[in-house]
């Protein structure tokens, strides 16, 4: 059994097993953990290179919901704030993806008095982020205003070097998604004449023209290298979706290579286990109610 964030493993272990066939004949399948990595897994399944059923943890709507947007919401933050010291009221923040880890972001930045503006390639993100309250802009537009950049796409060179060379002297860059291509680091280095530690795992980069940029956690995700990552109340319920998804796959065997969901049934059952760890109760329809639910002769 994988249990995988980002697919390295999965990818990893495909790889080994075109030399060594062996190494997949006993592996049940995996979860993966990161929207990135369900990306990853489903490219390979596209590419018809996956050989084993992966459950997409990451799309759970309790994962979603507790790790991407309220957890990466505040330890993105937290990170930022202990790398850099920075007042984050008034400043403006430059959100760069509108996914539940950006939806997180922005709210925690907002409610801290920052002036939000989101960056997006899906419209309908986009137009959540709009009826949100947010400015929507291309990054083009958004990157000479921001005091404060944060990735949050799991993509490649979101913030290129044309980004970077249209930003005010002093901006803050951070990575908040998954691999560390986010920010163009390696131009950013090469352009810099000049490097200086300010604090820990916060690093000036000056320019030619004197202009200088600030990275942190050497663009590596922010949360992790400036912080401590998610709370452990977030990585409990983040686990259990995973160990659901093991019992899933161990009880279905005949799940064939690809990408799979979590059954619903097992999602809510995560939530009323975390409900019930803190000590809140819900209703529940009554029989007659539940019936109700179910029929259609009798007008609504």
């Amino acid at each position: 059994m994988l249990i995988d964030d980002g697919c390295d493993l999965t990818v990893r272990l495909h790889a080994a097993a075109e030399k060594d066939p062996s190494l997949l004949a006993d592996v049940i399948g995996g979860c993966e953990q990161t929207t990135s990595g369900v990306i990853r897994a489903t490219n390979m399944h596209r590419a018809g290179s996956l050989k084993i059923p992966v459950v997409a943890t990451n799309d759970n709507d309790t994962k979603r919901l507790l790790d991407n947007y309220y957890g990466t919401g505040q330890s993105v933050v937290d990170g930022i704030i202990r790398a850099t010291a920075l007042f984050m009221a008034a400043k403006t923040v430059a959100v760069v993806g509108y996914g539940p880890c950006g939806k997180g972001v922005a709210l925690r930045a907002a409610g801290l008095g920052a002036q939000v503006v989101v960056t997006e390639v899906d419209p309908f993100r986009a137009l959540q982020a709009t009826y949100d309250g947010y400015r929507v802009m291309k990054m083009a537009d958004a990157a000479p205003l921001a005091d404060v950049v944060i990735t949050l796409t799991g993509n490649k060179h979101v913030v290129s070097s044309d980004h970077m060379q249209s930003m005010k002297p002093g901006a803050v860059l951070c990575n908040g998604g998954q691999f560390v291509h986010e920010i163009d680091v390696e131009w950013l280095k090469k352009a810099a004449v000049r490097e200086d530690t300010v604090r820990a795992n916060m690093v000036r980069y000056t320019m030619r023209d004197g202009k200088d940029l600030v990275l942190l956690g050497d663009g590596n995700l922010v949360n992790l290298s400036c912080a401590d990552g998610h709370p452990s109340e977030v990585m409990a319920t983040s686990f259990l979706g995973q160990l659901m998804a093991v019992k899933h796959l161990q009880a279905c065997t005949k799940l064939g290579a690809g990408v799979h969901a979590l059954p619903k049934d097992l999602d809510k059952e995560i939530a009323a286990l975390q409900l019930a760890a803190l000590g809140v109760e819900m209703d529940v329809l009554t029989d007659a109610q539940a019936a109700y639910a179910k029929e259609w002769e009798e007008g609504y």
